[in-house]
């Protein structure tokens, strides 16, 4: 399996056309993963409101364990393991 990294525009329908270069003629198996290109040019993130959280949701849930009995205990070790070649 080779992935395959394209940028690509889509036109004014919406309807985005990929040409896939893959070097010899045969059957192939395909998966399309579509993301929007990262914003540049100054192009600030969502705020958290506009990713769907309500409004100052994050703020209130930084420190607001207040009870001084809640502690993260140890978490042990990890098992040693033998090495791999």
């Amino acid at each position: 399996m080779d992935v395959i990294r394209l940028s690509a525009t889509s036109g004014p329908d919406g309807v985005l056309h990929l040409t896939v270069p893959v070097g010899t003629p045969g059957e192939f198996e395909v998966a399309v993963v579509v993301s929007p290109k990262p914003t540049v040019n100054g192009a600030k993130p969502k705020t958290p409101e506009e990713l769907g959280w309500p409004p100052k949701f994050l703020e209130s849930t930084f420190g607001s364990v207040q009870d001084e009995a809640f502690a993260r205990y140890p978490q042990g070790e990890f098992e040693k393991r033998e090495v791999l070649d």
